[in-house]
């Protein structure tokens, strides 16, 4: 059955890396749409774009009568973490009211809500974590994406939520940087840096991410999924790796921990997750950490 899927965020890394996999997936029509103007214009002519402001109730419900998608992947959400502890009520609107907006819509007109969440919901004291771990987060970002989280498992449309793990990956005209585009420009650039070995994570590749949520939709899987890499790993590790690949300088990487930093947020310890549940249900299989930074060379061509 064709489907009609409205991404919001299509400027963002994981909203390009949609549109990107879905513009030539038959029976699909994808509508891209983001509170800025296209930064994908050019790139893929046969994609339709909409300008939508996910904070704004009313254009919100004028974009989805107009659109009529089945499907809604709700990727757009300021993810800054620090910037969310330091302004909290725009994190709070962008967050949380942006997601009632959506919700609201998306009863009305019986559209299937995929929307996109984060491991930071999450205490950090135990992990990798399972779908029915319990949500406990220790900043506000967390806050925001637990409660946008309820939101979403109170609607009577039908609902996915998929969570993911720090999130890495290249991007058109996309100024924010990763942890493996910064190891590798940092060390490029002979500069020391550190990094923190006393956090736990499963790196995840954008374009496995995109997949995870494409899976989601074609199956028109509801409840929860824990989509992220496979590689539970220290940032330190994954620097290490970095630099290994590139064949760049290991002494130039120093290993500390999370109280050498002053940042206004607190982060999670050890989060990761097991993804046996979307291996089995969606048939979901990510690249490895090292293949994902492949990947990412090839992309940027050097």
């Amino acid at each position: 059955m064709a489907k009609r899927i409205l991404i919001t965020g299509s400027n963002g890394l994981l909203g390009q890396k949609l549109v990107a996999l879905l513009h030539t997936e038959p029976e699909v029509e994808i509508v891209a749409s983001s509170r800025g103007p296209n930064k994908l214009v050019g790139l893929y002519p046969n994609v339709r774009f909409v300008p939508l402001d996910v904070t704004d109730a009313a254009q919100v419900a004028q974009v989805l009568a107009e659109v009529k998608p089945s499907h809604l992947i709700h990727t757009a959400a300021m993810t800054n973490v620090d910037e969310c502890e330091l302004h909290r009520a725009d994190c709070w609107q962008k967050n949380v009211m942006a997601v009632e907006n959506l919700v609201a819509v998306c009863e009305v007109l019986s559209v299937h809500l995929v929307h996109v969440s984060t491991d930071f919901v999450f205490s950090g004291e135990e992990g990798p974590l399972a779908e029915d771990a319990l949500p406990a987060p220790v900043n506000y970002y967390g806050e925001s994406k637990a409660a946008a989280e309820q939101v979403v498992q109170a609607a009577t449309c039908p609902w996915s939520i998929v969570r993911t793990v720090l999130v890495y990956g290249t991007a058109h005209d996309y100024g924010r940087t990763n942890i493996v585009l910064w190891v590798r420009d940092s060390l490029r650039a002979g500069q020391p840096i550190k990094v923190v070995n006393d956090q736990l994570r499963t790196p995840t590749l954008a374009e496995d991410l995109a997949v995870g949520c494409w899976l989601v939709a074609r199956h028109n899987a509801t409840g929860i999924f824990h989509i992220s890499g496979n590689d539970l790993l220290t940032p330190y590790e994954m620097a290490l790796r970095v630099a290994t690949f590139f064949g760049l300088d290991t002494s130039l990487l120093t290993k500390v921990d999370s109280t050498t930093f002053s940042q206004p947020a607190r982060r999670p310890l050890r989060t990761g997750f097991l993804i046996d549940k979307a291996r089995q249900v969606l048939g979901y299989q990510p690249h490895s950490f090292e293949e994902g930074i492949s990947l990412l060379a090839q992309q940027t061509a050097n």
